[in-house]
């Protein structure tokens, strides 16, 4: 405790005390407390315990544990409006766990033709971006095939030296 107090100044009470430092007042009420709890029970808690996060679910009551059914019951028409309420309870339950099949808004062909017209639009416009890369090859090959027209002086002397051995 007395490193946090070297390492963290302190706001004086008359100012936590001032209408709008109530949340920082609270803040700090329970940093000093969690400090004073920690301090208490430091021989007993391992720096493990305090770092480990908790493996467990906290429920407050145990009806989700045992599938409890909430609320008023009434049977034999002791109740009719609660039975009325309790019917209607169980035939929702019912109707969400089996669920029937819906009728399709849009039918199968329709959906096919979208998916398709969609496809060929995708298509269209991936190529016109491969003609224009394309056309920029070609183009760029004919450049080169235009600079490379220039005359070529022959490589080899055999042909030089057979026009005059003859």
């Amino acid at each position: 405790m007395s490193n946090q107090s070297i390492s963290k100044p302190k706001l004086s009470k008359g100012i936590l005390d001032m209408k709008f430092m109530q949340r920082t007042k609270a803040k700090v009420d329970k940093e000093i407390e969690v400090a004073e709890g920690r301090a208490m029970y430091s021989s007993e808690l391992t720096s493990r315990m305090l770092n480990t996060n908790s493996n467990f679910i906290i429920e407050p009551s145990y009806v989700s544990c045992e599938n409890l059914i909430e609320g008023r019951l009434s049977f034999r028409g002791m109740n009719p409006e609660i039975e009325r309420e309790m019917e209607l309870e169980k035939s929702e339950k019912e109707a969400t766990t089996k669920r029937p099949e819906q009728e399709a808004e849009v039918s199968t062909n329709d959906m096919i033709e979208f998916y398709a017209a969609a496809s060929h639009t995708i298509q269209r416009k991936f190529q016109k971006h491969k003609k224009v890369t394309n056309n920029k090859r070609s183009n760029s090959d004919n450049t080169k095939n235009k600079k490379n027209k220039k005359f070529k002086k022959p490589e080899s002397d055999d042909i030089g030296d057979e026009i005059l051995a003859k």
